[in-house]
Parts: structure tokens; sequence; C-alpha cells
């Protein structure tokens, strides 16, 4: 049985294709989970006016329609598990809610 050697350019492609599939396996390895899978939640009362995702309940129509500041019931996507923790001063509760919310007065 005959073995051709392996040409110098077929062993370098293979060594750069493992490099870099090593490469890419450790930097998802790095990435937090909710990152590497673009999870994302909406979030009530944390827009600025003009700043909502998309409708923002009566009176707006899409994005960029809400017309104060922290409006109760315009949101924005944000990434999964921080919406609780962003400051709403016009929540009940002071943070983003998961849900549409009447504004509490300042």
């Amino acid at each position: 049985m005959n073995r051709t050697p392996s040409s110098p350019v077929s062993s370098s492609a293979t060594a750069a294709a493992l490099a870099l599939a090593l490469g890419a396996a450790l930097s998802l390895a790095a990435t937090p989970v909710a990152a590497q899978s673009g999870a994302t939640e909406k979030c009530f009362g944390i827009a600025l006016q003009g700043k909502n995702d998309c409708a923002a309940g009566a009176g707006t129509t899409c994005a960029g329609t809400s017309r104060i500041d922290h409006q109760g019931n315009a949101w924005k996507a944000v990434p999964s598990g921080t919406c609780e923790k962003t400051a709403s001063p016009t929540s009940p509760t002071g943070h983003g809610q998961l849900q549409a919310f009447k504004e509490k007065k300042a």
C-alpha cells in the first residue's frame, strides 16, 4: 500500500482550519448564554420620548411614537433579565416593568 505524502499547502490549510474552529469554539464558550441566543424582553416605562420600540398603546402606532419619557405603555426591547433592574421614575416600583402600567405622578 503506497501512501503519498501530503503537500505543504494541504497541511497548512488543515492547520488553519483547525485553528479557526478552535478559536470559534473558545469565543462561544466565553459569551454569556443570553447574549448567544439574543434573548430579549419588552420593558415598559424605560423608553425616552420618541425612542420606544413598536406599538406603545392607545394614541401611538409604532416605533418612535411615545409622547413622554418613561411612558407606562411604551416599551423597549432589552436583554432578558435586565428590565426590572432598569430605572423608571414613572413606574410604581421605580424600575422597568414587563407589562404596561399607569404612570405615577412625580
